[in-house]
């Protein structure tokens, strides 16, 4: 058999140049193997093109099979396009489940995702059933799109199908319903599939936990899933991490780290990435850089997340050098990377430097400012006392100031005591019909410093008339593996007697030491001996109280706030530090600070 050769500027097909000998059906076969094998071998769009001319030339497209793999190679491909694919799926004349499903699953591909979603509604219009391989990246779509309602409505179709037993189905819905905040359905779907739950289940499940921020969930869940026997793979330890990480739980955290280094013999970025974010936010800067330095392959992100954590160590300095280095590196910083260096500039004080890190963002490197950006701006002049600038900056942004500007602003006017700028800052965030209580009590708590306790009254009973509630201060610390939880003036937790007899014996002794409480700290119309008392048992001395009676003599004592630190509570770790002989890292709503001898790493400047 003679062929020709056809030739392009960039590679060549050997086609038949006439039909084999035998009989039409045996032909046909011949020349849909020739075509198949020659998609196969196609690298980019022009040789693609070239292969659907040969198989229309050979009256192949009428096949479905062929013309569904002409359309898979041209979706799915690395190199491929959606726009010619769609052109190519128009012309087919009754489509099957197979071609729609590589539609759909092209478009999520592209990220194309109301386009997926058309692709079904057409198909089931057009009488096309779909099958287990349509769902499970529909789902992905409308978990992207947040679209609840017709996720839900797709649940009802698998449900119609008999679809409820196919695992891979079912754990794309509970991914799905995570994505969406909906996490009660999540376990609803999860629970259904009884002894069917495959390691896939399990870390859909955490995953949709840890999307709202329901850490002990996780670990729990996790808990669940080690004593099935089942083996965690990366996704899912990626979500434990990122527990660990919140909760602060450092030992727990080097526990997976030791299980991944056991079990995996080589990390991905985006599992190194999550190991370095872990460590910097639970206080190891150190072991958190060590692990940069080492990684072989490091992108945006991995940069981001150490620049990041710089920078709530208030290493602002170390920050902006590798922000630098991302430069030299090949990798522009994104405009995420621009909000971790100002962040940097703004812990560290560095006032001029995060100014022209943020003119060159816009100008040099023609970043448009976001909202966040504009918010470390405000802080950074806030924090540094520069309130009329900050307040300038905020009525000349070329966007409308959001509520978290107007806090920050409102939250500096509260540091320097500027009543006048503070509240203008609180009527803004009044306007924007703000619910937050927070913005009310620092309000509240500016019109007490000034013995204004009129105004103090008022802002108290319109709290109480919209039904907001102040959010207690609560701190988190570590101890033999097991996060414990304390609230100020908490006297139900289990170990109450111990815990009072120790800050007893705590207060005692900083007596000797010349520490006094900060009464100025309680905000309330009360005598001096009810404001010591309430500064007593804030839930973080209540934490370093607990850790004290529980570790060892020498042994760190880790802390995870979620309200700023007052200045009372700063005062008196330091001291504790001093006295114990303790190293003691507490990370608060804003960055770390690290007291050892009677001193903070920040540097009185926070």
């Amino acid at each position: 058999m003679t062929r020709t050769t056809v030739l392009n500027h960039q590679t060549h097909f050997l086609l038949p140049a006439k039909d084999p000998p035998g009989s039409p059906e045996l032909n046909f076969r011949l020349k849909e193997q020739e075509s198949l094998s020659l998609l196969k071998r196609c690298k980019n769009m022009e040789e693609l093109k070239q292969v659907h001319s040969h198989i229309l030339k050979l009256g192949l497209f009428v096949d479905s099979y062929v013309a569904g793999n002409l359309v898979a190679t041209c979706a799915l491909s690395t190199w491929g396009s959606m726009d010619y694919a769609c052109s190519i799926f128009q012309q087919i004349d009754e489509p099957g489940s197979f071609v729609c499903n590589t539609m759909i699953k092209g478009h999520v591909k592209a990220l194309n995702w109301d386009h997926a979603l058309l692709v079904y509604c057409e198909m089931l219009e057009s009488g096309v059933g779909p099958d287990n391989f349509t769902y499970p990246v529909l789902l992905k779509a409308c978990a992207w799109l947040l679209a609840i309602e017709e996720g839900m409505q797709i649940h009802g179709h698998v449900f119609k199908l008999g679809l409820e037993n196919d695992v891979f189905v079912q754990n794309s819905l509970i991914s799905m319903y995570g994505k969406c905040g909906k996490v009660q359905l999540s376990c609803g779907v999860f629970e259904q599939l009884v002894d069917q739950k495959s390691v896939a289940s399990w870390s859909a499940i955490i995953a949709a936990h840890a999307s709202l921020g329901l850490w002990s969930e996780c670990l729990m869940l996790f808990g669940d899933m080690r004593r099935q026997g089942l083996r965690a793979e990366e996704s899912t330890l990626v979500s434990v991490l990122s527990a660990f990480t919140h909760l602060g739980a450092l030992d727990l955290g080097r526990c997976c780290h030791g299980f991944l280094l056991r079990n995996i013999s080589a990390l991905n970025v985006i599992v190194e990435t999550s190991l370095i974010d872990m460590y910097v936010k639970c206080g190891c800067l150190e072991k958190g850089l060590s692990l940069f330095q080492k990684m072989t392959k490091k992108n945006k992100l991995s940069y981001t997340v150490v620049i990041c954590g710089l920078a709530i160590h208030g290493h602002g300095r170390e920050a902006l050098e590798l922000f630098s280095e991302m430069f030299q590196e090949g990798l522009g910083p994104d405009d995420v990377a621009h909000v971790g260096v100002l962040s940097a500039c703004n812990h560290a004080g560095l006032v001029e430097e995060g100014l022209q890190c943020f003119n060159r963002m816009k100008y040099e490197h023609e970043i448009q400012p976001t909202v966040q950006h504009y918010g470390c701006l405000v802080d950074l002049m806030g924090r540094a006392g520069r309130l009329e600038e900050a307040l300038q900056l905020i009525n000349g942004m070329p966007i409308r100031p959001n509520d978290i500007i107007w806090r920050s602003l409102l939250s500096a006017c509260r540091v320097h005591k500027n009543l006048e700028i503070g509240e203008i800052a609180a009527s803004e965030l009044f306007q924007l019909h703000s619910h937050n209580a927070s913005d009310y009590l620092v309000l509240s708590n500016m019109y007490a410093q000034a013995q204004m306790w009129d105004n103090v009254a008022r802002i108290r009973t319109e709290m109480a008339s919209k039904g907001l509630t102040q959010t207690p201060g609560s701190s988190l610390v570590e101890v033999k593996r097991e996060v414990y939880k304390f609230v100020s003036q908490d006297m139900s937790h289990p170990h109450c007697d111990s815990l009072y007899e120790m800050v007893h014996q705590m207060e005692w002794q900083l007596r000797f030491e010349g520490y006094s409480a900060d009464t100025n700290q309680v905000l309330l119309d009360v005598d001096e001996e009810e404001k010591r008392e309430r500064l007593k048992y804030h839930s973080q001395k209540l934490a370093i109280a607990f850790a004290l009676i529980h570790t060892s003599q020498g042994s760190p004592i880790r802390i995870v706030r979620n309200l700023r630190m007052c200045s009372d509570c700063h005062t008196y770790t330091k001291f504790i530090s001093q006295i114990y002989e303790r190293q003691i890292t507490v990370r608060d709503r804003n960055r770390f600070h690290h007291f050892k001898d009677g001193i903070c790493s920040c540097r009185d400047y926070w």
